[in-house]
């Protein structure tokens, strides 16, 4: 998906939100624990239910490698019933990759021409060679950890701005057309200073929500012209209820960010 894609998409729906598919076989409602694959049918009717509110799906790897070779098989599924039937959706595997250029290019692979999916997070610890095999698939995106949502980010990131250098040093590696940044909601305040280094790029921020960020903040400190923004919430919509009534909690959890998208970008998206 090219840049131009997602942020037309983005108009349409009037959103930026993206859902992440942290599913958690111990959470999701027990009636499903009789099906098959509890996992993907989960999946699938929060997929349903919400593909027409979001712009993008974001399975955590961790949560299916933990199941083993049956929870590959469920990322597999779930991958392939939303490129089959949500074609408009942006893909991201949420996998934290990073190794030597060798074994970048295997996980490369891996996700962005095995499994199809349209983008993968990256951390950027070991340099430009365990970048750029990510970067050599046409309209696929690299998503480079930055900033992040958690507590421990100011063990090393903010320790001397280096998320600074990493989004200094990193724009020469590419351009906004393929490769993104994770800039965690919770680190709202220091978005006029990320974009001051990266004004073009698109972000992926998790934390709203369960994690406490602010969308308000993170859109008036954070769009740009193209929108600019991922605004990711997981356990706030995929676990709104553990009743049969899940999906259709889920969607109006998912209703709720998306009107309020609606008004942001109404507000802060510059006008022609």
């Amino acid at each position: 998906m090219t840049r131009k894609e997602l942020f037309e998409n983005i108009k349409k729906k009037k959103s930026f939100l993206c859902i992440g598919l942290d599913t958690d076989i111990s959470k999701i409602p027990a009636h499903l624990l009789n099906t098959e694959d509890p996992v993907f049918e989960f999946n699938k009717q929060i997929i349903d239910a919400t593909k027409d509110l979001c712009v993008s799906y974001k399975p955590n790897m961790a949560f299916y490698e933990t199941n083993g070779a049956k929870g590959w098989l469920t990322l597999e599924k779930t991958i392939n019933y939303i490129n089959q039937t949500c074609v408009d959706i942006f893909t991201i595997a949420d996998a934290k990759r990073g190794d030597i250029g060798n074994t970048s290019k295997m996980y490369a692979m891996a996700f962005l021409e095995k499994l199809n999916f349209d983008s993968i997070t990256v951390a950027p610890y070991m340099g430009e060679d365990s970048v750029t095999p990510f970067l050599e698939y046409k309209n696929k995106w690299v998503i480079l950890l930055a900033l992040t949502s958690n507590e421990g980010a100011f063990d090393f990131q903010t320790n001397n701005n280096l998320y600074q250098q990493v989004l200094e040093t990193s724009k020469k590696w590419s351009t906004p057309d393929n490769m993104m940044y994770v800039v965690g909601a919770t680190k709202a305040e220091m978005l006029s200073d990320i974009r001051k280094i990266v004004p073009d790029s698109f972000l992926l921020v998790p934390g709203v929500g369960a994690q406490g960020g602010s969308l308000q903040e993170v859109a008036k400190f954070g769009m740009n012209k193209f929108c600019g923004l991922l605004v990711n919430s997981s356990r706030g919509i995929i676990y709104a209820s553990n009743g049969e009534d899940f999906a259709e909690k889920a969607r109006e959890e998912a209703l709720i960010l998306q009107k309020e998208m609606e008004e942001l970008l109404n507000l802060f998206l510059p006008k022609k």
